[in-house]
């Protein structure tokens, strides 16, 4: 560490009346960035510092007298954890001369949201001292508690006019997708980049759908590309995200870190293309319900990139995480819990439409009511246990073999088909079903279907359905009186 340089910093430091300190930045001989270190620290820094991290166990026997000698000249990353997107602002101001400006929710590491200037700095007269792969910026902080909104909206003006915009086509009355449809393609436009999407999670439920997407000139499906991604890939963001308010990755240097945390989603990137990923959480309610992906934007413009993201992300937050509600909401409304089918409810309001729509415009469809035989055996002899082990199990056989069909749970142990199937393929399954469900000491399904070829009347073939299995259960307990209870 060069005296004059460091005497010189040290008095300039002390003139402001916030934390400041001046940053060391080394080029690596590649051009990348190398080392980061607290070259000096004033007094207002060394005590905020020394209040946010001291309680820390590495940290508990450090006097407040030593702790110049343990900030000053260590690396960034002694006791913050290593943060790409930091790096990169950092190394922009020392080595680009650029002025810098964020504002940062790092509620996740300190419990606050974060103000950070940076510009560089030089020692005038010191040039002589001065190692010429090493440069100097200046790094000054604010604290706050909760978000201020004004510092949160200091952005250049072609960046507020852009949030604008996604705000208000958020907010018309159009349909949901449509909207976010709309700002996602903008954004990848805005910020140059091959793709964006948002993708939500239920992480109760272990499952991810990427609900809106845009790529360059349409060239991929990003949510056929995420049908072969397992959930724990999309899980393992988490993780990643519980000590930064975002992921960015610009450069090879970022995709090595991130592949020593997170080495299986590296290689889905790798295998993808991806050589450059913002990655920002959608938190509701301290709870990430969604995130914004964006791959292979310009790195040239980071700054002005993630600026712009992170406004639009903070507004699509509310309205991903409202648009998540009333699809679980439907969800719970619609389907039954135990089977997975859709429930009685369902089946009364769909066969309400259904039926007026046939009725405007007939065709063909069929109907089928499977309805289990000896489930009250089964519940009295191996506890209701194991009779909703039997429920769940013949569920999953209807899915495999109606996968494209409507499958409703309409009773206790009755199950509906609605299929538009042509009759000789509908009848096949039905043949099907016959072989798969025929075990009288388990799965056997009661079965009467009906096929309408032209009249429309939905409910009168359900009702044919209906009597149809009631005439093949009959013939069950003729064959199995003792399951008759």
């Amino acid at each position: 560490m060069s005296d004059q340089i460091y005497k010189s910093f040290k008095i300039s430091l002390n003139t402001f009346t916030m934390p400041a300190s001046v940053l060391s930045v080394r080029k690596n001989p590649d051009g990348t960035c190398g080392e980061i270190r607290f070259f000096a620290i004033n007094d207002i820094f060394k005590k905020s510092y020394y209040d946010l991290f001291i309680e820390t166990e590495h940290d508990r026997n450090i006097s407040y007298d030593d702790f110049d000698e343990v900030i000053e000249g260590q690396l960034y990353t002694a006791h913050l954890p290593k943060e790409p997107k930091f790096e990169a602002i950092v190394f922009d101001a020392a080595w680009n001369g650029k002025h810098i400006h964020t504002y940062v929710d790092t509620t996740k590491m300190y419990g606050y949201w974060t103000e950070d200037l940076l510009f560089p700095v030089v020692c005038p007269g010191c040039e002589d001292e001065q190692d010429p792969d090493v440069r100097y910026c200046q790094f000054m902080y604010t604290l706050n508690r909760e978000m201020d909104t004004g510092k949160f909206a200091s952005v250049s003006p072609d960046i507020s006019s852009f949030v604008i915009k996604s705000c208000l086509e958020l907010r018309n009355e159009k349909d949901f997708s449509e909207s976010i449809n709309t700002v996602i393609k903008d954004l990848r436009e805005y910020t140059k980049s091959y793709a964006a999407a948002i993708i939500t999670v239920l992480s109760d439920q272990q499952e991810f759908d990427v609900i809106s997407e845009s790529v360059r000139n349409d060239e991929l499906c990003i949510k056929d590309i995420f049908a072969h991604i397992p959930y724990e890939i999309v899980d393992s963001w988490e993780k990643l995200c519980r000590e930064t308010d975002s992921i960015i990755i610009k450069d090879e240097a970022d995709m090595a870190h991130y592949e020593k945390l997170a080495g299986p989603w590296v290689s889905t990137l790798r295998d993808n293309n991806v050589t450059s990923l913002c990655l920002f959480p959608l938190i509701h309610n301290g709870v990430i319900t969604g995130y914004l992906y964006i791959t292979n934007f310009d790195v040239d413009d980071m700054e002005r990139i993630k600026q712009t993201i992170e406004l639009v992300a903070f507004f699509l937050t509310a309205e991903v995480a409202n648009h998540t509600f009333l699809e679980r909401l439907e969800y719970l409304s619609n389907v039954d819990m135990l089977t997975g089918v859709f429930n009685r409810n369902c089946m009364n309001v769909n066969v309400d439409e259904l039926s007026i729509k046939l009725e405007i415009c007939p065709q063909p469809f069929n109907v089928a009511f499977c309805d289990l035989n000896g489930l009250k055996t089964i519940n009295d002899n191996g506890g209701h246990d194991q009779g909703d082990k039997l429920l769940v199990y013949a569920a999953d056989v209807l899915k495999k073999i109606f996968p494209d069909d409507k499958i409703y749970r309409a009773g206790g142990d009755e199950f509906t088909i609605i299929s538009f199937n042509s009759k000789p393929q509908f009848e096949e399954k039905i043949r099907i079903l016959r072989e798969q469900a025929s075990d009288p000491e388990w799965l056997h399904f009661a079965i009467g279907y009906y096929h309408d070829e032209s009249s429309g009347r939905l409910r009168l073939a359900m009702r044919y359905a209906d009597e149809e299995m009631y005439k093949d259960k009959n013939l069950f307990y003729e064959k199995y009186p003792d399951k008759r209870r």
